[in-house]
C-alpha cells in the first residue's frame, strides 16, 4: 500500500512539474511584441533568438547533466557549414529540410565524439572538448574548396520558406518569425525532456554520478544520449544562423563563440530553462548599448557585471531573483501583521 501511495505521489509531482505556469507565455508574448514594436531591429532580434537557442542546447548538457564543455561551438559550426555547403554548391537549399540535416549532422558528430569524450571527467573532459572544436575548425580551414577556408561562404542562395516567403537581409521579417517558431519547438522539446524521468535522472547524475548506478541508472548511456540531443539542437541553431545571415565562416567554430555562450549561462543561471533566455538577452543587449557608449572598452562593463554576478548571485540573475522572491514571501506575513505562532506541518 505504501509503495502504491509513493508511486501516486511521484506521478502527481511529475504532473505538477509539467504544468505550465501562468507566467511562462510571457517571453513568447514579448518576442511577438518585439516583432511589431521594433520592425527596424528585427535583424538584431533574430540574432538574439538564435543565441538563445544555442545557449539552451548548452544548458541541457551543462545545467542539467553537469557535462562541463568548452567546445560546444563545434556542433553549432557543423550545423552552419552543413547548410552553407549544401546551398553554396547547389546541392540543396530548401530551408526546412536543410535545417533538419544540420540537426542530424550535429547530433551525429555529438554522438561520435561523446562516446569517446564522456569517458573522462573534469579538466580532461574540458580540454578534450576544446581540442575537438579546434580540430573541426582546422579541418574547415583546410577544406577550403568546400568550406571557403578563412573567407567562409557568403551570399548563400537560400530558397524561399515554404516556397513563398523570401529571406531578405534588408527586411528580415521572415527570418525573425522563422527563428522564433524553431526556438519555440526546440524549447517545448527541451522542457518536456528535462521534466521527464530521463531528465530527472540527468539531474541525479549531475548531483552524484557515483550513486546513480546503484539505483540502476545507465549513466554512460544517458550522458551520451543527452550529449547527442544537445549537439543536434546546437546544429539546428548553427544551421538557422547560416540561413538567416546567408553566410558562414570559421567564427562559428571558434573559441569566442563557445566562451560567450558559457558567459550567457553564467549570467542568466544554468539548469533553469529560462536562464538561456535571460542570459542571452542581457548579454547581447548590454553588449549592443555598451559598444555604442564606449566602443573601445565596452567589454569592461560586461566584465564588471560578471564579477558582481559571480560574487553575489552564484546561480545567475534568475537565481538571485528566486532568492529575493523567496525572502519576500517569507517576510510578507510579518509585515502584514500576521500572527507569529507557528502551525504544525500537515502529515505527508
Amino acid at each position: 500500500m505504501s509503495e502504491y501511495r509513493g508511486g501516486a505521489q511521484a506521478r502527481t509531482a511529475l504532473a505538477r512539474r509539467h504544468r505550465v505556469r501562468a507566467w511562462e507565455p510571457l517571453p513568447w508574448i514579448v518576442a511577438l511584441g518585439f516583432f511589431f514594436a521594433f520592425p527596424k531591429h528585427l535583424g538584431f532580434g533574430t540574432e538574439v533568438l538564435v543565441t538563445i537557442l544555442f545557449a539552451l542546447s548548452l544548458d541541457l548538457v551543462l545545467g542539467y547533466a553537469g557535462i562541463v564543455t568548452l567546445g560546444h561551438a563545434a556542433f553549432f559550426g557543423v550545423g552552419a557549414y552543413t547548410v552553407g555547403m549544401l546551398a553554396k554548391h547547389g546541392l540543396w537549399n530548401e530551408p526546412l529540410t536543410s535545417l533538419a540535416l544540420a540537426g542530424i549532422v550535429g547530433a551525429a558528430v555529438g554522438l561520435g565524439s561523446g562516446l569517446v569524450l564522456l569517458r573522462t571527467r573534469g579538466l580532461t573532459l574540458l580540454m578534450l572538448t576544446l581540442c575537438t572544436m579546434a580540430l573541426l575548425e582546422e579541418a574547415g580551414n583546410l577544406a577550403h574548396t568546400w568550406t571557403g577556408g578563412f573567407d567562409g561562404l557568403d551570399s548563400l542562395p537560400i530558397a524561399p520558406l515554404l516556397g513563398r516567403f523570401e529571406f531578405s537581409p534588408l527586411y528580415p521579417t521572415t527570418q525573425y518569425l522563422y527563428v522564433l517558431v524553431v526556438l519555440f519547438l526546440c524549447f517545448v522539446f527541451v522542457r518536456t525532456l528535462v521534466y521527464s524521468p530521463f531528465g530527472q535522472s540527468l539531474t541525479g547524475i549531475r548531483e552524484n554520478i557515483l550513486r546513480m548506478p546503484a539505483v540502476g541508472a545507465p549513466v554512460p548511456r544517458r550522458l551520451a544520449v543527452c550529449y547527442t540531443l544537445s549537439a543536434g539542437i546546437a546544429g539546428i541553431a548553427g544551421g538557422i544562423w547560416a540561413q538567416a545571415n546567408a553566410y558562414v565562416n570559421l567564427g562559428t567554430l571558434g573559441l569566442d563563440r563557445a566562451a560567450t555562450v558559457l558567459i550567457m549561462l553564467a549570467l542568466g543561471g544554468r539548469g533553469r530553462l529560462y536562464g538561456a533566455f535571460v542570459g542571452a538577452i542581457a548579454y547581447m543587449v548590454l553588449s549592443h548599448f555598451l559598444s555604442k557608449i564606449y566602443p573601445t572598452a565596452w567589454q569592461l562593463g560586461l566584465g564588471l557585471l560578471l564579477v558582481v554576478i559571480a560574487l553575489f548571485a552564484h546561480n545567475g540573475i534568475l537565481g538571485l531573483g528566486e532568492t529575493v522572491w523567496r525572502r519576500l514571501r517569507v517576510s510578507r506575513p510579518l509585515n502584514m501583521g500576521a500572527p507569529q505562532h507557528r502551525t504544525p506541518n500537515p502529515p505527508l
